[in-house]
């Protein structure tokens, strides 16, 4: 059998289109020094062809206030990185389009663990993602291993709330996507955490077995304490969403736009944003916020 660590670093070793290397490449450029690894991640590593999709990114820093500083931003930005992890900005290269948040070494090994404040890092790095930049064998080592723990965080959440005697094997893969899916602010289908894992079958089935071998008590959690711990996640995990979505409203260029769509898609409403918004983001964001709060999708 496979470990969980080969099997991880053979995926995430896999071959990506040579634009998304470079962009990788072009992302850590202003950070120099303080660069540690990109991670490409999400639907589109499920797509052939990338033009006009929005590509995501991570890209990890030794530490906030030197790489803004690298980077010639202001304190203010690594203050904010520092406080509500991550910053999210836009990128464009070579006719592609991506947005990449920015998270700390340490930051990314806390996210991806047990000690994750919510979903919103484990969630995604459970499923697979390559690695497409790393400065060193260190920070490559340091990213591979907190893209073991992601899933394993997800299983232990996990499985004490799956039937062992289910007839699907990737049951308990669904439903901790579902779980996750539920604890965050999403804008997809209800269908799409059975998409996720009916995409990469064998991933999944191939990890949990190695999970199961190497961590025999994936399930120990009592189903309360389980139970619990995702209520936690839920109600810091959304209102998370939307600390995040009012400071990407300033830092993210087209933020404010953002922020309305979630409000609508959430509350059925029909809000417009107006030029002086759009001037001034981080005013229309307080103005936005409360909507969202009120529109019953944070609770």
């Amino acid at each position: 059998m496979n470990s969980l660590k080969s099997l991880i670093a053979a995926e995430i070793d896999q071959p990506v289109d040579p634009r998304v290397a470079a962009f990788a490449a072009e992302l850590v450029r202003p950070f120099g020094t303080t660069a540690r690894a990109v991670i490409f991640y999400g639907s589109c590593l499920r797509e052939a062809q990338l033009d006009g999709l929005m590509l995501d990114f991570y890209v990890i820093v030794s530490d906030y206030a030197a790489a803004y500083r690298q980077a010639g931003k202001g304190g203010w930005m690594a203050r904010a990185n520092a406080l509500i992890p991550p910053n999210v900005f836009p990128g464009a290269f070579d006719n592609l389009a991506a947005k990449y948040a920015v998270l700390s070494e340490a930051d990314l090994a806390r996210a991806c663990s047990m000690q994750a404040r919510d979903v919103s890092v484990w969630a995604r790095f459970a499923q697979p993602v390559r690695l497409v930049w790393s400065a060193d064998d260190a920070a490559r080592g340091a990213a591979l291993d907190a893209l073991c723990d992601a899933p394993v965080t997800l299983l232990r959440h996990a499985a004490p709330l799956t039937d062992p005697a289910s007839a699907d094997s990737l049951a308990a893969w669904r439903t901790g996507f579902t779980r996750t899916y539920g604890a965050e602010l999403r804008a997809e289908r209800g269908d799409r955490p059975d998409k996720v894992v009916d995409f990469a079958p064998h991933h999944y089935a191939m990890v949990g077995e190695a999970i199961a071998h190497e961590y025999p008590d994936i399930a120990a959690m009592p189903r309360s304490e389980a139970e619990q711990r995702w209520a936690q996640l839920r109600r810091r995990g959304k209102r998370l969403t939307v600390a995040r979505l009012a400071k990407a409203s300033f830092t993210f260029a087209g933020g404010i736009d953002y922020l309305a769509w979630k409000i609508n898609r959430h509350a059925g409403t029909q809000i417009a944003i107006k030029p002086w918004q759009r001037k001034w983001p981080l005013v229309a964001a307080i103005v936005l916020v409360p909507k969202l709060l009120r529109s019953g999708a944070v609770k």
